[in-house]
């Protein structure tokens, strides 16, 4: 399945969807779809703590962050689909509350200014 360079999020759901009733046959159960995810995030979570924090990779162990990242999306995005989430209004629309919130919210916080 091939993929413009620069895809839009509707898109996405749109392959994901394709792929999954075609070559996946059909979607998981949306509680087994969150356990999957969870599963992903938490392989993303050994690899910053291996890459970024103070572990180290034991040997043969998968150490590629992009395509770990790109799981949780994957399932992120099935979960949207199966539960009928428009994830472009939803991030739009998050987008909007993040503004509105906290439009000087981050620039008044001393633990993100102060150059300790």
């Amino acid at each position: 399945m091939t993929q413009p360079a620069d895809i839009t999020l509707r898109q996405i759901q749109e392959s994901v969807d394709r792929w999954i009733t075609t070559t996946g046959v059909r979607y998981f159960s949306p509680l087994t779809n969150m356990a999957v995810l969870t599963e992903e995030v938490g392989e993303v979570a050994r690899i910053m703590a291996r890459k970024y924090g103070d572990q180290s990779f034991k040997p043969g162990e998968k150490t590629d962050l992009a395509d770990e990242l790109a799981d949780v999306m994957w399932v992120l995005v099935a979960i949207a689909n199966q539960t009928g989430t428009d994830l472009t209004e939803a991030f739009r629309k998050n987008i909007e509350k993040k503004t509105s919130r906290d439009a000087t919210r981050h620039l008044n916080n001393p633990k993100l200014t102060d150059n300790k």
